[in-house]
């Protein structure tokens, strides 16, 4: 059975040997200097030989005290040194949240720069079509599509979006009469979408007619339909047909040439904005997304 003093003696007892005073002692282990001295005393007492010689300004070991400072330094390095082995450290998470497409194209590729800018923090990217409570705390802040007015949430403007038809090179479509014989890729908005200021087919059809002669308007209602943006972005990457898309969703697939943008014309999307509870700026995860996403994203 070991026989040891209280170990809040031996810590006062270290720190104010290695720092040659009770003051300072005090100040590191947040205690006043009458508790240092008070918990010395009662070692000195419990060993019956005195540590210290106490002066105006410092105090100095003993003899004794020099033969006790080593080994309980060592010691209690040893214990802070298993702690923090053992001790799990808890990390800081911030959650973004955006549309699955845009989660896909343009956070994914850019979400280990996260750690690097902020290395004690983890990223965590919240993919839905379904917009978020944000105020509920669901997530810190989150990419949404559309006029840019969201009551109670601040609001960060990012970029605006356009629309045009694009298609595998290799489909061999090159001129809007070209679409007769090319199927046509649809895809279904989310519930919470503006649909009557979403570009559609229909509405490239009405727009086209007007600048190429010779377009059936009825071309627009056939094709394939899928139920979401990034299935539709798949399957005309995979030459399945002819898609009016996001040219912000699919600007890495035009820069490479596996997609070209045959033809026009170019309708106009909506925006895309960063947003956030009112009153939240301030806070570390808000600060740190708003960061990353200007110089990531709309940088």
């Amino acid at each position: 059975m070991r026989r040891l003093p209280p170990l809040g003696a031996l810590r006062a007892f270290e720190a104010a040997a290695r720092l040659g005073s009770f003051k300072r002692a005090a100040a590191e282990l947040a205690v006043t200097p009458t508790a240092i001295s008070h918990r010395i005393r009662e070692l000195e007492a419990g060993l019956g030989a005195p540590l210290f010689v106490r002066q105006t300004r410092q105090v100095m070991l003993t003899e004794q005290g020099r033969t006790l400072f080593a080994p309980v330094r060592e010691a209690l390095d040893s214990m802070a040194e298993a702690v923090a082995a053992v001790k799990r450290p808890v990390r800081q998470v911030a959650t973004l949240s955006a549309t699955v497409a845009f989660t896909a194209r343009l956070l994914v590729p850019r979400a280990a720069s996260f750690r690097k800018r902020h290395s004690g923090w983890d990223l965590r990217l919240h993919a839905s079509d379904d917009p978020v409570d944000l105020p509920a705390g669901e997530a810190d802040a989150a990419i949404r599509y559309g006029q840019g007015r969201y009551p109670g949430l601040t609001t960060v403007p990012l970029f605006g979006d356009s629309f045009a038809p694009v298609c595998s090179p290799h489909l061999g479509v090159r001129t809007p009469t070209d679409l007769a014989k090319a199927p046509l890729i649809h895809f279904e908005w989310g519930p919470a979408a503006p649909i009557d200021l979403l570009p559609t087919w229909a509405s490239w059809m009405e727009r086209a007619r007007t600048e190429h002669s010779g377009l059936n308007r009825a071309v627009a209602e056939g094709g394939i339909t899928f139920g979401d943006e990034s299935s539709a972005l798949l399957a005309v990457v995979a030459g399945q047909g002819v898609a009016l898309m996001s040219r912000v969703l699919v600007a890495a697939e035009l820069a490479s040439g596996a997609l070209v943008q045959p033809f026009g014309p170019v309708l106009d999307g909506l925006h895309y904005d960063l947003v956030f509870p009112s009153g939240a700026s301030s806070r570390s995860a808000v600060a740190l997304l708003r960061d990353w996403v200007l110089a990531e994203v709309a940088g």
